[in-house]
Order: C-alpha cells, then structure tokens, then sequence
C-alpha cells in the first residue's frame, strides 16, 4: 500500500484557490486578492501565501507580475502538459531542456534587468554554499531557481513557463541521477561565468558556456 503522502499547509491554500479559479470566483485575467488580504481569508502567514502562490504558478493557474499582482491565466492550469513530460524518458526531457535554455539565453542577454542578475547572484551563491556543505536537496533548488530566473528574465513569458514547467520534472530526474554535490562543485565555475557574460550581455560566450553546462549534465 502506498504511504499517505500530507500536503503542506501552502499546498491546501493553493488548492482551495484553485478550487475557486476552477469555479470561475477568479475569471481568467483577473488578479487574485492581495497578500494580506488571502492571509485574512485562510488565516495563515505571507510565508505560506506566498508559497501557495509558487504552486499556483508552477500549476499553470496564475502569473506573478513583480509591482503588479497575481494575474489568473488558466481555469485548467498545465496538468496535461505536466502528465506527458512526467511520462517521458531523461534523455527527452533534458533534449527539450536545451533547446529551450538556449533560446531563453539568446533572449535573457538582451532583456536580463539588474534585479534578476542579483537574484541570479544570490542563488549562485546558495547554490555553491549548499555544495560546499554536502547538501544534495539544497543545491539542485538552488540550481533550478538559478535557471528560473534566467528565464523569467528572458521577456517571453511562454518560454518563461514552459521552463518552470519542466524544472519541476528537471529537479526530480536530478535528485535521482546525482548521488552527491560533486557535480554541482564541478559546474560552479561554468556557471558564474555564464552568469558574468549575461550581465556582459556577451550572446556567443553566453551560449557556449550553456552548451557546455548542458553538456555535462
């Protein structure tokens, strides 16, 4: 029998407000309540409603735009999506991963805005703090999170979540490929440096030191 798996308390507050997505309570483009007014309704901290909200991007049901809102873009979010990268092979999933890394570099060169180069930053710096420390879990969210943002920054918002989309599956095939941080350590380099010629807005240099970070995946 397989064990229960318990949602978190973000995870219950994601879906109640799916549930009222789904029940059209929030029409497509729409934006959702603000933080304090979700935590008056469920009763919980920003932590949690902020989470809740990662989810709820994650799923395809909203978008966050920074200074804006939280904006409904689907009723059904991306599970059908989400069920067929979840039933292909690693060699697809990392092959579709190129391809949209490239193009999401070619693309973050040109539009990166300095916020997203210090969060790249400061997730690089996670990412090398947790390897140094021997922490698997901690590096590959951190690594994720680091190409997020690089896709977040490229200004196309599709390419943007099909990327998000993917990462979930990404990190999964990642916890199960890598054994230990060694990887991670190895790559630090490669990828402060990709960080470096985003900021340079250096496109060649860019992709080649993506080409060989996927290389050696």
């Amino acid at each position: 029998m397989e064990p229960i798996q318990r949602k978190s308390l973000a995870q219950e507050v994601a879906g109640l407000i799916k549930q009222q997505i789904q029940n059209g309570a929030f029409p497509v483009g729409t934006k959702l309540p603000t933080e304090p007014e979700l935590m008056k309704s469920f009763s919980v901290g920003r932590s949690t409603i902020r989470e809740a909200g990662k989810y709820l991007a994650q799923s395809g049901f909203v978008h966050v735009k920074q200074g804006l809102g939280t904006f409904v873009i689907s009723q059904s979010g991306n599970h059908a999506l989400d069920d067929k990268i979840g039933s292909a092979g690693f060699a697809e999933v990392f092959e579709v991963r190129q391809l949209l890394e490239l193009q999401i570099i070619e693309k973050s060169v040109r539009n990166r805005t300095r916020g997203h180069l210090s969060a790249m930053q400061q997730h690089l710096q996670s990412r090398k703090h947790f390897a140094q420390e021997g922490n698997l879990e901690g590096c590959i969210k951190s690594d994720i999170d680091f190409h997020t943002v690089i896709a977040e920054s490229c200004g196309n918002f599709i390419l943007s979540e099909l990327y998000k989309t993917l990462s979930l599956h990404v990190s999964k095939f990642l916890s199960e490929a890598y054994k230990d941080t060694t990887p991670f350590t190895i790559s630090q380099k490669d990828h402060e440096k990709l960080l470096k010629y985003i900021e340079e807005r250096n496109e060649v240099k860019a992709l080649e030191t993506a080409k060989k970070i996927i290389g050696n995946l």
